[in-house]
């Protein structure tokens, strides 16, 4: 209708043909240019996610059970987790260079603060009761974390979860735009460069879909491990 300036907001059957164009194999992209970004973006948020998660959970559970590493790790968490992590990025390139390692290193620093943080809160609202009876019963410690703390922490563990993916793409696709020659990140800051609109909305419609994706299969998982929490 003439409404809008199509050098900016094309028509979404001009998106669409585009991407239809993107998932073809080429010459330059064998497997489709779309699935070649999408897979190296994907492999990042696994890897990151991770190297994040499971330092997060073992380091909440222990923050939330034991004084004395609560009193030596809160004060460095609750300095270092206003920082942007965006800002990180210059440094993670400086120390761990302009490769695969440094995008690995940001998803992580964004994503175990909020796993710690969350684990953290679920082991304290765990009722002193179920710890006292694994006391009674003289349960070793790695038995407390691993029946008593860790299924009770686990609702708001998962919550940590879930915010940490949502970050962790947040992160990806911006360590993306200015350290990498791959991934949606890269694909949507050289269209936009370029001036190839389609091609940026192909980027963002693609991380549209990955977060849905990412946030149905947790909610999956949730309820698989969950299942009190919806009862």
């Amino acid at each position: 209708m003439g409404l809008v300036d199509t050098r900016f907001f094309p028509a979404p059957t001009g998106i669409f043909r585009v991407l239809w164009q993107m998932l073809q194999p080429s010459a330059q992209y064998p497997a489709g240019e779309l699935w070649t970004h999408l897979s190296i973006s994907l492999s990042r948020i696994a890897v990151g996610f991770l190297l994040g998660a499971i330092p997060g959970v073992i380091l909440g559970l222990a923050i939330g059970l034991l004084t004395p590493v609560r009193a030596v790790i809160q004060p460095l968490v609750d300095s270092t987790f206003p920082i942007p992590k965006a800002a990180l990025l210059p440094l993670f390139i400086m120390v761990f260079g302009i490769g695969e390692a440094s995008k690995y290193a940001i998803i992580a620093a964004a994503v175990i603060y909020l796993v710690l943080i969350n684990t953290v809160a679920g082991v304290r609202n765990i009722e002193r009761i179920y710890l006292d009876v694994g006391r009674n019963f003289h349960a070793s410690r790695l038995t407390v974390f691993t029946d008593i703390a860790l299924p009770g922490a686990l609702p708001m563990i998962l919550t940590g979860v879930k915010l940490g993916t949502g970050v962790a793409l947040l992160v990806l696709v911006t360590a993306e735009f200015v350290g990498a020659r791959s991934g949606i990140g890269y694909l949507i800051w050289t269209s936009w460069q370029v001036f190839q609109v389609e091609k940026m909305y192909v980027g963002l419609i693609v991380i549209a879909v990955i977060g849905f994706g990412l946030a149905v299969l947790l909610n999956w998982l949730e309820r698989v491990l969950v299942p009190w929490k919806n009862t």
